[in-house]
């Protein structure tokens, strides 16, 4: 083993190592040196969240350049975690690769204001002022080129639009030439051809395999070890198991389950795997993307040049607005910084649109003649998410800079890989059968796979690595570029006892067919499926979760037809158990009682073990004479057993106490004579609830004359008011006076009532408040 071999280097988190050295992006039509060599992949590292680790290790000689391959989307990755370690005295002098400016970004350079996407018209369209050549058959014509339109054409009642070029000749005339299929153009200004066989060639290099080349320069004397480690986006492996269930010699002695598990690996890296180290992690370390290696740039404000200012006679004219009109404008992009041409961009204000533009050939927007105010901008193209920025602040005579970054919508594809075939028993292209169907006894087929099956033996080790679980496979494997491959983690028997498994929410009367796996493998088993093999035969196929060393957990894989599960309720209502007196208040508490019944028939010739997952529901305490087995956060497990050809009946039971407070001041007749009939009283607390239902009874008939004598005044005084309007309106005749005698007596009398009416009720009232202090004192000491 190499030296770099003895330093296991894990990526874990997002901590990396850092090399001295310099990252130097090269143009991406740099050639490669031609002394550059393939550094070969040593050891690998995947991870359940999408990501790689990956070691390079490889001899160097003297100065010199050693290379690795990637894809754009790998090389964000790499930026992120590359290290390099010349391992013998030397050093790593640089690391360059190729960037790629993107497309569009190369075509703005360009003096054609063409996009990736131009036809004919707007080639032509770009060319205005260039001369160029006509021809249609012995006619041509040479001139300048000055407009591209559209003419309409009715032939045989149909109308057709055809393009047509205006030129003006060296004569000054303009001529113009119907585009019709026949019609040559060609472009007489050799700058200009260049410039569109520069296009051209942009436009090609799109479809170019995308391959981002990482060049490593090393500097030093003599032969040395390169190191090279870094993290890199990779397809998520995937797990999935083989759980054999069986009996020894084709008889009925039951052997040890066996459970294979195996790793799917694709290789999308771009480069082999040839005699790799390679180590699966069950977990998913926090990872993210960055493009860091696509070019960024800033967009500099546009400054114009200072104009001449002419010295003359001027007016101004009145204010009318305190400000002038403002503008946005920007460059809309996608996620990898190239500029989107056609580009729909709409301005709204107060909800009313304001204007509408699309974007140019270098993804450009600009609208003008804006009033003073708050804006908002939408950018909506197929295929991308729509970007809004609100609330953008445009000011008079001002021009707002307002870019957008368009994200890609969800996109799915379908990605067809082959793979080496992994190891397995061998079998004959014999019929798969049940066990009945195959000869059984020394030297059969059966015998041979069962003791295959027996002598398996682990193709991985595993470990803990942090909070992680990784697979290390014991012997390197090789998987080329591009290829998939099966690879063996986990070999070992297990404990597996076979179940039928029914929910009480299920909507079928069928239980599931399952297996109490045991998980005595020593490894963390990841999650993935798991096909059931029994006796020699597929049996079903389920999910399992990821499961700890010595954990158990269930495994449906198919429906039980020699079962059928049913359940009924048996509601009780609730029932007053117990009246507590506490400091004036009085807890009542009830009990709920609920009994579900769970009837199951066994049809098949052999006892069946049936696992029952009963709800488990806040409050509620489980109760009669059977227990759970294990208790999961939603469910109670039942094991019972069903003898072949019966019908087997259990009970759960369910209590669940409720308290209501009752403050003692408020409580009524019917309540105490519920209480005390009930017998939930002890003779002294129904003697005090008594006494209290006594004193309310003072305080509420105190309350009563009280009230009584209230209104008697209130009547009083109403009638007072009456009288007195009446003696208004008498003149001073004798009938009159004699009138407001009688009137005189009237009111004396009453003022007489009302002054012994004040008197009564101001003593009722010191009766009644101390009536009512005494109730609540002798409430308050009542439980105390």
């Amino acid at each position: 083993m190499s030296r770099a071999s003895s330093a296991r280097v894990v990526f874990v988190g997002g901590a990396v190592l850092v090399a001295a050295f310099t990252l130097i992006p090269v143009s991406a039509q740099a050639p490669v040196s031609p002394a550059a060599e393939r550094l070969p992949v040593r050891r690998v590292v995947l991870y359940k969240s999408g990501i790689g680790y990956f070691e390079h290790l490889g001899r160097v000689r003297g100065n010199q350049d050693v290379t690795i391959e990637f894809t754009s989307g790998q090389l964000d990755d790499v930026l992120k975690s590359l290290t390099a370690l010349d391992l013998d005295g030397g050093r790593v002098a640089s690391v360059n690769y190729n960037s790629d400016p993107g497309v569009e970004r190369r075509l703005s350079a360009l003096r054609l204001s063409l996009g990736p996407s131009a036809t004919r018209t707007d080639v032509l369209r770009a060319l205005r002022g260039a001369r160029v050549e006509t021809r249609s058959g012995a006619t041509t014509i040479t001139g300048r080129l000055l407009n591209v339109e559209q003419q309409q054409r009715r032939v045989d009642g149909a109308v057709t639009t055809v393009d047509a070029v205006s030129l003006i000749t060296n004569a000054g005339d303009i001529r113009t030439v119907a585009l019709d299929s026949g019609v040559t153009i060609r472009i007489m200004d050799a700058d200009l051809n260049e410039e569109v066989g520069r296009y051209l060639s942009i436009i090609s290099s799109s479809r170019e395999q995308d391959v981002r080349r990482l060049t490593i320069s090393t500097a030093g004397q003599g032969e040395r070890d390169l190191f090279v480690s870094y993290v890199s986006e990779v397809p998520v492996w995937k797990s999935t198991y083989r759980l054999v269930l069986g009996t020894a010699g084709g008889g009925t002695t039951p052997v040890a389950p066996v459970l294979q598990g195996w790793a799917i690996v694709d290789n999308t890296i771009g480069e082999d795997w040839t005699n790799v180290e390679l180590s699966l992690v069950a977990g998913a370390p926090q990872a993210f993307i960055q493009r860091i290696s696509q070019p960024y740039y800033v967009q500099r404000p546009i400054v114009p040049l200072p104009e001449r200012v002419l010295m003359a006679p001027q007016t101004h004219q009145g204010s009318l607005t305190t400000a002038g009109a403002g503008s946005i404008a920007g460059i809309v992009t996608d996620n990898a910084g190239g500029a989107l041409p056609g580009v729909t961009v709409r301005v709204i204000r107060d909800g009313s649109l304001t204007g509408t533009t699309v974007t140019d050939g270098r993804g450009w927007y600009r609208f003008s003649g804006l009033t003073a105010g708050n804006y908002d901008v939408a950018a909506t193209l197929s295929g991308f998410r729509t970007a809004t920025a609100s609330g953008v602040r445009v000011s008079g005579g001002a021009e707002t800079a307002l870019n957008h970054t368009l994200e890609v919508g969800q996109m799915s594809e379908s990605l067809a890989v082959s793979a080496p075939a992994p190891v397995a028993a061998s079998e004959p292209p014999a019929s798969r059968g049940v066990r009945g169907g195959r000869a059984g006894g020394a030297g059969s087929v059966l015998d041979r796979v069962e003791s295959a099956q027996a002598a398996l033996q682990a193709s991985a080790t595993g470990e803990e690595l942090g909070d992680l679980f990784e697979y290390r496979l014991k012997e390197p494997i090789t998987i080329l570029k591009n290829q998939s491959a099966l690879v063996p983690i986990v070999n070992g028997s297990v404990g597996a006892e076979k179940v039928s498994i029914w929910n009480a929410e299920s909507t079928s009367s069928r239980p599931l067919r399952a297996v109490w796996v045991t998980n005595t493998t020593g490894q963390t088993l990841d999650a993935g499926s798991v096909s059931i093999v029994e006796g020699q035969a597929f049996a079903g196929e389920g999910l399992i979760e990821s499961l700890k060393a010595g954990e158990r957990r269930l495994l449906s894989y198919a429906q039980d037809l020699s079962m059928t599960v049913t359940a009924g309720g048996d509601p009780t209502p609730a029932r007053l158990t117990r009246v507590q007196l506490t400091r004036g208040v009085l807890i009542q508490q009830r009990e709920e009682r609920q009994r579900r019944t769970y009837t199951a028939r066994n049809d098949d010739q052999q006892p069946r073990t049936l696992v029952v997952e009963h709800p488990v529901r806040a409050g509620w305490t489980l109760g009669g004479d059977l227990t759970p087995v294990e208790t999961t956060p939603t469910v109670h497990r039942y094991r019972v057993t069903v003898a072949p050809g019966t019908t087997s009946t259990f009970t759960v039971e369910e209590t669940r106490t409720t308290d209501t407070r009752v403050v003692v001041a408020s409580i009524t007749d019917n309540q105490v004579q519920v209480w005390s009939t009930g017998g939930l009283l002890d003779p002294a607390t129904l003697a005090s609830l008594r006494e209290v239902l006594r004193r309310k009874a003072v305080v509420a008939d105190l309350s009563a004359h009280v009230q009584a004598r209230e209104m008697e005044t209130a009547t009083i005084a109403r009638d007072q008011e009456r009288v007195r309007e009446n003696m208004k309106s008498l003149k001073g005749t004798a009938e009159e006076r004699q009138l407001v005698q009688r009137y005189v007596r009237q009111l004396d009398a009453q003022e007489t009532r009302l002054e012994a009416l004040r008197t009564e009720i101001a003593s009722l009232t010191t009766q009644r408040n101390d009536a009512q202090a005494e109730l609540n004192r002798f409430i308050e000491a009542l439980g105390g």
